[in-house]
């Protein structure tokens, strides 16, 4: 994890205010309306927003294809249907409905247009042919339960006939929506300024009076229905929460209801009518089709409610649309208002707020982070605000989420560039600069702590591995500088990736010896295990370089390594000015007398006892013999590793087992029986052939006494 410092933290608060600035500020403000859709949808899909269209209280009486497909309405102008509707209107007001209002503008009569008749125009007119009309909605309306629909417009204003108005006694309600600059449809206008006075859109006038109430207007400029103070982000409108999708309405076909009136089933219209606020309103494919917050999650028209008369239509179900007929959204408004259900919004300050506080906690993990952990971070930050953002939402409550996701997304490829360009090149520098000096653990820490490294040490158990190359000199005479550099550097690279492979540190060059320790500077609790596999690996890709490498043919290179394991003190050593990361103590020197003793036995690798009994059973090894190095006064019990256990040939078992036997005798002073065990694998194995010489001449020359099985080195 990367260490953040004061140039970090200030970098993050730039980039999360810079972030939050750019989403939240008016160019991009329609990522607010963007916000409402996904949360629409999102609830859909994860909570779920089927509500029982009988709870409804409101329902809408469609002008569907089913009537325009229905006699007496098919065929005949829309003109010519008043009074059929009014008809329909009457039984709806006597069913018990509390409101009726119209999302359709009449804005002609038949009275006034030449009908065609017979082959030609007569060029009469249909004088008194809405009297019956008229007189429905001047009853209704007397009763207060009627409200016509109005479009108002300075261009192109659309009221009713003048007829129906005084029929109504002006009772007409603006049906105007409000439109974001997307052109979706998200909220609803609550008044409209008439003659100086703010007049109650439709909805809200139908609301006010099912409650039996009046809408108001507060001091602080919010608008009031039944003690309600209806929210809204922008001033005079109402948030459409659009809970059910519309597939909560019950929808009437107005053929089917003018068919009841014809049966006379008065019970119908109670049942479906008593108590409900109904809207007339067109519901076609091809007009008035709104595209609102259920954009993204589909749209209903409604719910088809129980039929009286017609039997069903052969296709019933509702489909979802991406648009929805006009009269739903006035239906959702409406509901909304009754149900004190409107969608509350964030003002522009706390949206801004929301939005720079996850650009900072993205910005701050991509500094702290690698790219792909910031990206993580981002999608698992993300995905826990939308949930909450969604849960809140089900309560009516719209968090901002199209504006964080993005800044922050903004921040987190911001915050990656800042440290690629600026924060990082120090880092980078240093890893480059140092790469080839100093362990990767060295440079983590020294980058995780913002601190070169000092002088001082520690107390670690490490295994030390020596290796050296035998006659290395006398081949040095016969090749070429160029060839022994080449040479040196294959072979010393091919012995690195190996020690390094098996989590070993290479601590120094010395001419073609090696030094590394294992366990320092990461910790490894199996570094004895890994030096002794590095060892064999080591030992065996030596053989693949004799037998397959140019610049090895020829030569036949062997090479000595000793392994010791034991206390030690690793860390920065060496003076104020210069030092190296590397180990000091007994268990080094040790671990280097080792690598020279192979010499006296024939053999490749030694290690001490400590080094063998910390590997377990995870090898076969054999014990070669009780040596004393120069410069240290105790005997050191040392060994050969073969193999993995289990892995070793039947060479290496028949060797192990007379060596073995061999070394008993010598150190029971049977030095003759010794002999004889050695002699039989000296043609073979070195080590044996060496202890045969030995016990051959203790044979002739028996010790004395006081002798005790220890050899004692002479040299390095």
């Amino acid at each position: 994890m990367q260490r953040i410092g004061r140039r970090d933290i200030v970098a993050t608060i730039l980039i999360a205010l810079l972030a939050g600035a750019i989403f939240t500020l008016p160019p991009l403000r329609t990522l607010q309306g963007l916000s409402l859709d996904i949360l629409t949808a999102l609830r859909g899909k994860v909570i779920g927003d089927r509500r029982d269209p009988v709870t409804s209280p409101v329902v809408v009486v469609a002008i569907d294809g089913e009537t325009y497909d229905t006699p007496p309405f098919r065929g005949s102008p829309t003109q010519t249907w008043t009074r059929e509707i009014g008809r329909v209107l009457g039984s709806i007001s006597e069913g018990g409905a509390k409101v009726i209002g119209f999302d359709v503008i009449f804005k002609n009569s038949i009275e006034q247009s030449e009908i065609p008749f017979g082959d030609g125009p007569l060029g009469a007119r249909m004088r008194g042919f809405d009297r019956d009309y008229l007189l429905a909605l001047r009853q209704i309306s007397d009763t207060g339960k009627l409200v016509l629909g109005e479009i108002l417009s300075n261009d192109h204003p659309e009221p009713p006939y003048r007829a129906q108005q005084l029929a109504v006694r002006n009772n007409v309600r603006a049906l105007n929506v409000y439109t974001d600059a997307d052109d979706v449809i998200r909220r609803m206008p609550l008044t409209f300024p008439i003659d100086g006075r703010p007049v109650p859109a439709m909805a809200v006038e139908l609301a006010a009076r099912a409650l039996g109430t009046k809408f108001e207007i507060a001091p602080s400029g919010a608008g009031e229905l039944a003690r309600y103070a209806i929210p809204g982000v922008v001033p005079n409108t109402l948030t459409l929460n659009f809970r059910g999708r519309s597939r909560d309405v019950p929808t009437f076909s107005l053929a089917d209801l003018r068919a009841c009136v014809e049966k006379g089933d008065r019970d119908f219209f109670r049942r479906a009518f008593d108590g409900k606020i109904v809207l007339l309103g067109t519901v076609l494919n091809f007009e008035d089709r709104k595209l609102t917050s259920m954009r993204l999650s589909g749209a209903y028209d409604g719910t088809p409610a129980p039929r009286c008369a017609l039997p069903a239509p052969a296709s019933t179900s509702p489909k979802a649309r991406s648009e929805i007929a006009g009269v739903f959204v006035h239906a959702t408004a409406v509901r909304n208002l009754i149900e004190q259900d409107a969608v509350t919004e964030l003002g522009f300050a706390a949206r801004a707020v929301l939005t720079i506080a996850l650009a900072a906690i993205i910005a701050c993990a991509a500094c702290m982070l690698a790219p792909v952990g910031a990206v993580t971070a981002w999608l698992a930050v993300v995905a826990v605000y939308t949930a909450f953002a969604v849960g809140a939402f089900a309560h009516a409550l719209a968090l901002p989420v199209a504006e964080p996701a993005l800044a922050s997304l903004a921040a987190l490829a911001m915050m990656i560039g800042y440290r690629f360009v600026l924060a990082d090149r120090d880092e980078r520098f240093l890893r480059k600069s140092f790469a080839y000096y100093l362990a990767p653990e060295v440079i983590d820490a020294m980058v995780t702590s913002g601190k070169m490294p000092a002088l001082g040490g520690e107390m670690r158990n490490v295994t030390m591995f020596f290796s050296d190359l035998s006659g290395f000199s006398s081949i040095a005479e016969t090749i070429t500088p160029v060839e022994l550099v080449t040479l040196m550097n294959e072979y010393l690279s091919a012995m690195t990736d190996i020690i390094e492979s098996h989590g070993g540190y290479v601590d120094k060059y010395i001419g073609d010896s090696i030094v590394a320790m294992f366990g320092a500077p990461a910790d490894d609790p199996a570094h004895a295990v890994n030096a002794v596999r590095a060892a064999l690996k080591c030992h065996g890709k030596l053989a693949e370089l004799n037998a397959g490498n140019p610049a090895f043919a020829g030569h036949g290179l062997s090479h000595r390594i000793g392994l010791n394991s034991g206390e030690a003190v690793v860390g920065n050593i060496g003076s104020r000015r210069r030092f190296n990361y590397t180990v000091m103590s007994d268990t080094v020197n040790v671990a280097s007398r080792l690598e020279g003793a192979n010499k006296y036995y024939g053999t490749a690798i030694m290690a001490s006892e400590t080094t063998m009994a910390q590997t377990g059973d995870t090898f076969a090894w054999r014990e070669l013999d009780a040596i004393r190095v120069q410069g240290r006064g105790e005997a050191i019990r040392v060994f050969e590793p073969l193999a993995e256990k289990g892995a070793e040939t039947p060479a290496q078992a028949k060797i192990s087992t007379a060596y073995a036997e061999g070394l008993a005798c010598w150190r029971a002073r049977e030095f003759a029986k010794a002999a004889v065990a050695f002699d039989g694998v000296a043609m073979i194995d070195p080590a044996s052939a060496r202890f045969a010489k030995r016990a051959k001449v203790l044979t002739e020359t028996p010790p004395p006494p006081d002798w005790t099985p220890v050899n004692t080195l002479e040299g390095k």
